[in-house]
């Protein structure tokens, strides 16, 4: 089974990956998680990312895309979080993914309104000491998202591929309906 969790900044994304991974014993893969590792180990791709992130843009697609096709190995399946974040990325992992004959299942959309995201977030940049989560940079990835990440589920509702869950509640809550939503889709 091979998944996209899509959604805006703070939406959950990363939190219900991991559980929804564990439950279901597959890989989970999430980009931010694999630059800020790149980013703590100072490695060049580390240090041009990091560039990016701290003004809250998207990193360029040819870094994240090569990232992420150096991961998709075996028919296992996996969890894809917070990838693809444009058009391109998403024609990119499609291409690679029709190429290895594993083809994408399913693409879950979290829905949370804009004033809870800025809540999380705040929250979130308090407790992990995420410097990419300050009250500026957090409504620029808002704004970043909405223009470039938002149209990607466009491109996967087209394709008939998204499922759509209510994001807000608690982890439990939410996860019970990502966990419902991929056992319908499948």
């Amino acid at each position: 089974m091979r998944i996209v969790i899509f959604g805006p900044p703070g939406a959950g994304k990363g939190t219900q990956g991991v559980r929804l991974a564990e439950a279901l014993d597959i890989k989970h893969l999430a980009t931010g998680d694999m630059l800020r590792a790149e980013v703590a180990a100072g490695s060049e791709l580390g240090n041009l990312a990091k560039q990016y992130m701290d003004r809250g843009d998207l990193v360029p697609d040819d870094v994240i895309i090569g990232m992420i096709r150096s991961q998709l190995t075996g028919g296992d399946g996996m969890i894809l979080d917070g990838f693809p974040r444009t058009i391109a990325q998403a024609q990119a992992l499609d291409e690679a993914l029709d190429g290895a004959s594993l083809p994408l299942d399913s693409a879950v959309y979290f829905n949370v309104d804009r004033d809870e995201l800025v809540v999380r977030l705040l929250k979130r940049a308090s407790e992990l000491d995420r410097s990419d989560d300050t009250a500026e940079t957090i409504n620029h990835r808002m704004d970043v998202y909405e223009e470039q990440t938002a149209p990607v589920l466009d491109y996967y509702r087209s394709a008939g591929k998204v499922t759509e869950i209510d994001g807000t509640g608690t982890m439990d809550e939410v996860f019970q309906r990502l966990l419902q939503a991929v056992q319908e889709s499948s």
